[in-house]
């Protein structure tokens, strides 16, 4: 189990990034177009970076909904290797047999 202050800090980052994605998306919109002149585009740059640090999406890391772990994440089942095999092996995913040979 993962601690709860770092669970607690993923889901506050989580909150940021939802509440500044327009406005981000606005600035570097403006920021990336060539046609706008170039005070403008600095402007837009400047503002961004005012913007909490913790509100950029590649500041997020996935984490296993169950455990909270942040290795060995799968997407698609947004679990970990760990928590996979428990609920594997207890039958709890269609389709998921626990391999032995």
């Amino acid at each position: 189990m993962a601690k709860k202050s770092m669970i607690a800090r993923e889901v506050k980052r989580q909150k940021l990034v939802d509440k500044f994605a327009t406005k981000r998306a606005e600035l570097k919109g403006i920021a990336r177009d060539q046609s706008l002149p170039m005070e403008e585009r600095f402007t837009a740059q400047l503002k961004l970076a005012k913007l909490p640090r913790n509100s950029s999406a590649t500041r997020l890391h996935n984490r296993c909904q169950l455990t909270g772990r942040p290795h060995a994440y799968y997407r698609k089942l947004k679990v970990s290797r760990i928590a996979l095999r428990e609920l594997g092996s207890s039958g709890q995913i269609p389709g998921m047999v626990k391999s032995s040979w």
